[in-house]
């Protein structure tokens, strides 16, 4: 039987080292908002993301319970471990679920599901959408960690097909999106208007955006192909970071104030940035180590209302469904005759607009996620009390 504060809520305790960055943690505070759970998010206390160190701190009004705790071997990943607070907090407290934000291949998954109590229902979290064969020891803490887990939320259907063919029984897995902040990012005529007015930009020529890592996968020489073929007027906009940096900025330089680069862009100005386009493309590649997992970029320029081109590439079309353009992933023709007539079309610019935002709103706001989950975590609770029965 779960345990119940006097309060008549759950306890949960969800953990990633993506939650020493305070927007990371917004699954936490939803959960924690729906009422029907108590939520302690575990962090490490310091940690260095792709481009600069982050320090974890509780975010003015956020509804969940911050624990910052000290990580070892942080410097990969795949190899790090969470200070022992996080084992005696799994091993004292009666927690009724345990959620753990961390891929099941990592030592930190391993470290969470050896000191998860075996009465504790404890769910695993996954983007993995590529059937990876890992060297040891990862291989070993994978099959440990699955063996485990009660249950795995995968955040996508490329991804569910992977837990599948890992051998996850189906009915103990559920496919919930990661969520945006659909106030924060939103359709701003005054943002658009600063933000073009900054670049020394106009309304008189549409501008193409990318958003993203500056990486090859990512399909920035196909989108700077594609827009020098591109007949229509435009300008581009390119926010992100990356080794393909100096490429992108040499290749602006030849098209002088018509293209602008930004980089060390923070989360919280994206909505700005993405205001300012007209169109933003996601022309991602597959390789044979990498498919689209996601796309975050896809729900926040649905969020802001601006329309999406994107590739079919992994969880794409998945994500856009019938809300964007979608295209082939290396047809640059193809790319360039729906480009140029997206350019020349305000109207279907502005439907796929209204779409986009529609979609964003039902199906990816983080409230609307956090639901998602509290219902399937409710579920595995019961699931497991009636398996120990």
């Amino acid at each position: 039987m779960a345990r119940v504060n006097p309060l008549g809520r759950r306890r949960l305790l969800t953990i990633g080292h993506s939650y020493v960055v305070g927007l990371n943690r917004r699954l936490a505070h939803e959960l924690a908002a729906t009422g029907e759970w108590d939520v302690t998010a575990v962090a490490p206390a310091r940690f260095r993301g792709d481009f600069a160190w982050h320090e974890a701190e509780a975010v003015p009004g956020e509804r969940c319970t911050l624990v910052p705790v000290p990580t070892y071997f942080s410097r990969r990943v795949h190899a790090m471990l969470y200070g022992r607070r996080v084992s005696d907090l799994l091993r004292r407290e009666p927690w009724d679920l345990v959620h753990c934000w961390e891929e099941p291949y990592v030592a930190a998954a391993a470290q969470v599901a050896a000191a998860t109590p075996a009465r504790v229902p404890l769910v695993f979290a996954t983007f993995q959408n590529i059937d990876k064969h890992y060297p040891p020891p990862f291989n070993w803490i994978e099959r440990y960690t699955m063996a485990r887990a009660d249950a795995v939320i995968a955040f996508g259907e490329t991804v569910r097909r992977i837990v599948a063919h890992r051998g996850f029984p189906a009915g103990r897995t559920r496919v919930i999106p990661p969520g945006v902040d659909a106030t924060r990012f939103a359709p701003d005529a005054a943002m658009r208007r600063d933000t073009r007015r900054q670049l020394g930009w106009s309304d008189d020529v549409p501008v193409v955006g990318f958003l993203g890592r500056f990486v090859p996968e990512k399909g920035l020489p196909l989108l700077m192909s594609v827009l020098d073929g591109v007949p229509s007027p435009w300008r581009a906009l390119f926010v992100g970071s990356g080794p393909l940096e100096p490429a992108v900025r040499a290749w602006a330089a030849t098209r002088g104030s018509g293209v602008a680069v930004e980089t060390g862009v923070a989360h919280d100005d994206v909505p700005r940035w993405l205001n300012a386009m007209d169109l933003l493309c996601a022309p991602s590649q597959t390789t044979t180590g990498w498919q689209e997992q996601f796309g975050r970029m896809l729900i926040e320029a649905f969020a802001c209302g601006v329309p999406i081109a994107a590739s079919t590439s992994g969880e794409i079309p998945y994500v856009v469904a019938d809300a964007g353009i979608l295209l082939p992933e290396a047809d640059k023709e193809q790319w360039i005759r729906a480009i140029g007539e997206l350019l020349r079309d305000p109207a279907q610019r502005r439907e796929l607009a209204a779409r986009g935002r529609a979609r964003a709103l039902s199906t990816f706001d983080w409230p609307v996620v956090a639901r998602q989950h509290v219902a399937f975590f409710n579920s595995v609770i019961d699931g497991v009390a009636t398996r120990v029965a």
